[in-house]
């Protein structure tokens, strides 16, 4: 099977970052992680999702976080910081970051923007995050991602 490469694919192919794309099925009724971990058969601690916020200080940012965990915005308020922040609202995910729900990759957004992962992807020999699209994953070690992503990793879930 085929997979065609995607905007976040290509963003790793030019920095050289090794990764690899796992395809999955898509159930338009549960777009979680949980459902994501269950067609990839890995453990939730391993299937990280994005998640974009506004602070009040720097604007839009963006949370990366195990699939079963929830963010804390105080937490990524101060690590970000701002004094306070909270998610964006759902129409505003296309036209910020050029993804959809479901689809959203904390690389190669349309703009770049500071970006925090969760301290325990160092955990993980490997983690996944999308793609760029429903349906498709990047497989990729935690230090590769930070690395692409420019991230900052610290303690941003309850």
């Amino acid at each position: 099977m085929k997979i065609n490469k995607t905007n976040a694919a290509r963003f790793l192919d030019n920095l050289k970052i090794q990764y690899e794309l796992i395809p999955y099925v898509v159930d338009e009724n549960d777009l979680g992680a949980e459902h994501i971990a269950s067609q990839l058969n890995e453990p939730i601690e391993q299937v990280f999702k994005t998640l974009v916020l506004r602070g009040d200080k720097i604007g839009p940012f963006v949370c990366v976080i195990p699939g079963n965990l929830e963010v804390d915005l105080k937490l990524a308020a101060k690590l970000s910081g701002n004094k306070n922040c909270d998610m964006i609202h759902l129409k505003e995910l296309q036209p910020l970051t050029g993804y959809i729900r479901g689809g959203c990759s904390p690389l190669a957004m349309k703009k770049k923007f500071p970006t925090f992962i969760h301290q325990s992807a160092l955990e993980q020999e490997y983690i996944y995050v999308s793609a760029g699209i429903r349906g498709l994953q990047i497989k990729i070690k935690p230090t590769e991602l930070i690395a692409a992503a420019q991230a900052t990793v610290g303690d941003i879930v309850r």
